[in-house]
């Protein structure tokens, strides 16, 4: 079965920034897209940021121009370079598979707060 494990989540004051990782076991990684969602407390699971497998990327808008998804194919990771943090950021980030056929890892939990 195929696992995800996010890291790279942390404290940081607003304006910083963090980068966030998955691996994905296996070998599905090249045949898919990856997504990253995050659950801020006491709300829904919300999607952040997609890229497809050519490489096309689409993100939410509250994150659009401070957030950037990208993959390296050959270390089965998907990444989320989060810069200009906000305390609206805070949440527990977890990545995907784009259709959603994979089960949820553990997250990732990311603070941000002076």
């Amino acid at each position: 079965q195929v696992q995800l494990v996010e890291s790279g989540g942390g404290l940081v004051q607003p304006g910083g920034s963090l980068r966030l990782s998955c691996v994905a076991s296996g070998s599905i990684f090249r045949s898919n897209g990856w997504t990253w969602y995050r659950q801020a407390p006491g709300k829904q699971r919300v999607l952040v940021a997609s890229i497809w497998i050519t490489g096309r990327t689409t993100y939410a808008d509250s994150v659009k121009g401070r957030f950037t998804i990208s993959r390296d194919n050959d270390k089965n990771t998907v990444y989320l370079q989060m810069n200009n943090l906000k305390a609206e950021d805070t949440a527990v980030y977890y990545c995907r598979d784009l259709i959603g056929s994979i089960p949820w890892g553990q997250g990732t939990q990311v603070t941000v707060s002076s």
